[in-house]
């Protein structure tokens, strides 16, 4: 192999192209949940769920809802502790989580995702 040395040197270089931003990121990059606070007016002692459960499947959750409500005309949701809800993301989630700005926002934007309720819910106004 004649140019055995220039192949060598142009796979060291490639890797570290391809690779730089895995090598600059280590240890950096990640997820931080945000601190999330129910305002002191909250009426709820608990949320509909778990929290780790309505952090993981929360978008799930309103899609359910969502399908059930409109297609089916069921309006209750029972929790896994038994108590009903009403199924209404303005009614029931909002009804404690009254800050988007606070709430929503603080999650939506640590990860990066730009959820579609607002679409068609009016987005609680905050107080000043």
């Amino acid at each position: 192999m004649y140019d055995g040395g220039k192949i060598i040197a142009g796979l060291i270089v490639f890797l570290g192209i391809v690779g730089f931003p895995f090598w600059y990121n280590a240890g950096s990059a990640g997820y931080k949940t945000p601190e999330l606070k129910l305002p002191p007016k909250s009426k709820a002692t608990e949320c509909i769920e778990a929290t780790e459960w309505m952090r993981a499947e929360h978008m799930q959750l309103l899609n359910t809802w969502r399908d059930s409500v409109v297609r089916e005309g069921n309006l209750e949701y029972t929790t896994a502790s038994g108590s009903h809800v009403e199924m209404s993301l303005q009614k029931s989630c909002m009804d404690c989580h009254d800050s988007k700005k606070d709430f929503c926002d603080k999650c939506h934007t640590a990860a990066a995702v730009e959820p579609y309720c607002w679409d068609c819910h009016i987005a609680p106004k905050e107080e000043k």
